[in-house]
C-alpha cells in the first residue's frame, strides 16, 4: 500500500465534495459575475492600502465621548470604552489583518510551492525526503504550534505571522506536488523528454505554467482562513500589544460589553466576518476565471 497520503487530506477538495466549475457555493455564475467577485479582492486591497488616509481620526487617541453608538455625530461607527473612534480603528485593523493574511499566504505559497514543485519534478529519494518533512509538519497541530512559537518569541505581529507561516506551507507543498506529478505523466511531457528537453526546461516551460493556476486558486481561497486564524490569535492576546488596533484583540478587550454596548466588540468581529467572506467569494471568482486542470 502506498505511503503517500491523499492530496485531498492535505487541504484539497475531495472528488465527492468538489464544487462544480463555474459556480460559487454550488450556484452557477457567469463569467462577468466571476470577474465581479474577483474584483472584490482588489477593492478590499485598495481600501486596506489607503486605510490611514480614509481614517478620520487617530486610531489610538481618545477623541470623543465614551461608548457612543453608531451614527453618532462625527463618529460613523461610534466610539469604544475609552473614546477612540471605532471607524478609524476598524479601518486600520482591516489593513493589518488583510496584509498580514496576504503575507502569510504568499510566503506559504513560495516555500510550499517550491518544495512541491521540486519534489514532483525530481522524484526518487528527493521526493521521498521532502514529502516526509512535509508530512512531519502536517502531523503537527497548526494552531498550537503557532501559539507555541509566539509564546516562545513573545507577543507581536511579526512573531504571530512567523508562527502561522511555519505551519502553513505544507498544504501548498502537497497540492503543488500532486499537480506536478499529474502533469509530468501527460503525453506532451513525455514527448518533450524524448525530444531531449532537460529537467530545468521541463519545469520552466511545462510544469511551472501548469501548476501556477492551481496554486493561485488555492492561495486565494486560503486568505479568508488565514484572516480568521490571525484574528483568533490576536483575540488570545498574541497579536500586536495595546493600544494598536487589531480586529481580534479589539473584540477580546471589549467582550464584557457585548450585552450593553454591542458595537464595541461587535464591529471588529463583523469586520473579520466581512474580510473572510470577501476572500472566499473572491477566491471562487478567481477559480472560475483561471484554467485550472480538473
Amino acid at each position: 500500500m502506498s505511503m503517500e497520503p491523499d492530496v485531498a487530506a492535505a487541504g484539497a477538495p475531495s472528488p465527492r465534495t468538489r464544487i462544480r466549475p463555474g459556480s460559487v457555493g454550488g450556484v452557477p455564475v457567469s463569467r462577468p459575475v466571476a470577474w465581479g467577485l474577483a474584483a472584490l479582492l482588489v477593492i478590499v486591497t485598495l481600501v486596506a492600502l489607503v486605510a490611514r488616509y480614509l481614517a478620520p481620526y487617530d486610531p489610538v487617541q481618545p477623541i470623543g465621548g465614551l461608548n457612543l453608538p453608531p451614527f453618532s455625530p462625527g463618529h460613523l461607527l461610534g466610539t469604544d470604552q475609552i473614546g477612540r473612534d471605532l471607524f478609524s480603528r476598524t479601518l486600520i485593523g482591516i489593513q493589518v489583518s488583510w496584509f498580514s493574511a496576504l503575507a502569510v499566504v504568499a510566503s506559504g505559497l513560495l516555500v510550499g510551492g517550491t518544495v512541491g514543485l521540486v519534489a514532483g519534478a525530481t522524484g526518487g529519494w528527493v521526493d521521498a525526503l521532502l514529502m516526509r518533512v512535509t508530512d512531519l509538519f502536517l502531523a503537527m497541530p497548526g494552531a498550537l504550534v503557532a501559539i507555541a512559537i509566539v509564546a516562545a518569541l513573545g507577543p507581536g505581529l511579526g512573531h504571530t505571522l512567523l508562527g502561522v507561516a511555519v505551519v502553513w506551507w505544507p498544504y501548498y507543498a502537497r497540492i503543488v506536488r500532486g499537480e506536478t506529478v499529474a502533469l509530468a505523466a501527460r503525453p506532451h511531457l513525455e514527448a518533450a523528454r524524448l525530444a531531449g528537453a532537460g529537467r530545468v526546461r521541463l519545469v520552466r516551460r511545462h510544469l511551472l505554467p501548469g501548476v501556477v493556476p492551481t496554486a493561485i486558486v488555492t492561495a486565494s481561497l486560503d486568505v479568508g482562513n488565514v484572516v480568521v486564524l490571525l484574528a483568533g490569535l490576536s483575540f488570545l492576546g498574541l497579536g500586536q500589544p495595546a493600544p494598536a488596533p487589531e480586529l481580534g484583540a479589539d473584540t477580546a478587550r471589549a467582550l464584557s460589553q457585548l450585552l450593553s454596548q454591542w458595537w464595541v466588540p461587535g464591529i471588529p468581529g463583523l469586520a473579520v466576518l466581512l474580510l473572510s467572506l470577501v476572500a472566499n467569494v473572491g477566491g471562487d471568482g478567481i477559480r472560475n476565471l483561471l484554467p485550472v486542470r480538473r
